[in-house]
């Protein structure tokens, strides 16, 4: 996609509170919300966790489709679906949207990680179950790696066959008890990766911002959202999801690059649509 990056935006998380931000997103009505500003400020992906009415995390499939249709009546954005979750949810609980919804495209955490002072376990057998689940849909997975042995178990998949060509990476620097963010870091996840594998760089808290300079300097993507970092600059709390991403557009235009459009990822990544 030359002249081109992907701008992703993780409007929720399951994590996050109002108590952050009084402006994210949780409900129905919201979430569409978010998702047609952001669409409209650049972002072509929307990664999506669902909450009950009260802000509860959930991997109910009822729930996801109910928010997917609304984002669906307001906006062409694709809708990346997390199976990763909540910490405590089972990796069945994880797994049901995908059979039940089929989205265009969906995480698959390639391994067990540190998460603040819990944890969030993904064994081999469960990636393996996983990219079969999405491979048997025909969702694109975007394997995501909190460790650098993350990667190198990703490439198990692709070595055995259970996940085609292209291949998507989101590598999410700076999780409390993960690895740090800092550019070395990256680039030991960037040669890591298949030959010709593309990525987008998730940097948490106030990494942020440094994170997105990094990827656009080392040819990759940009994630940005409320489930990453609630805070436009130090101490000052970001608006909206939106307003994250018009930043990130901003900054990928200052460096001569275009905001790709949910087509152009489409195409590029070869959806189902």
């Amino acid at each position: 996609m030359d002249g081109k990056i992907v701008i992703t935006c993780a409007c929720t998380g399951a994590e996050t509170t109002k108590a952050h931000n009084p402006a994210l997103p949780v409900t129905v009505a919201e979430v569409a919300q978010a998702a047609e500003e952001c669409r409209k400020a650049g972002a072509a992906i929307l990664h999506l966790h669902v909450r009950t009415d009260e802000g509860k995390p959930t991997a109910s499939p009822e729930r996801f489709k109910e928010v997917i249709e609304a984002v669906r009546r307001k906006t062409d954005i694709i809708v990346e679906i997390t199976t990763g979750g909540a910490v405590g949810d089972t990796p069945e609980e994880r797994l049901r949207p995908i059979a039940l919804i089929q989205p265009e495209m969906a995480s698959l955490d390639c391994g067990t990680v540190n998460f603040g002072d819990e944890f969030i376990v993904n064994t081999l057998p469960t990636m393996r179950a996983f990219a079969s689940e999405f491979r048997k849909h025909q969702v694109r997975p975007t394997f995501e790696c909190f460790d650098l042995g993350h990667v190198y178990a990703s490439r198990i998949l692709v070595k055995e066959g259970l996940v085609e060509p292209p291949y998507h990476y989101g590598f999410v620097l700076n999780v409390p008890g993960a690895v740090p963010y800092s550019p070395a870091a990256l680039e030991s996840f960037r040669a890591a990766m298949p030959e010709g594998a593309d990525f987008t760089v998730m940097g948490i808290g106030r990494s942020s911002l440094p994170a997105q300079f990094a990827a656009i300097a080392a040819g990759g993507w940009i994630r940005v959202g409320f489930e990453d970092n609630v805070y436009y600059s130090k101490g000052v709390l970001a608006k909206s999801n939106a307003e994250l991403v018009e930043r990130a557009s901003r900054i990928a235009k200052e460096a001569g690059l275009a905001p790709a459009t949910p087509d152009d990822v489409r195409k590029y990544l070869k959806l189902r649509g």
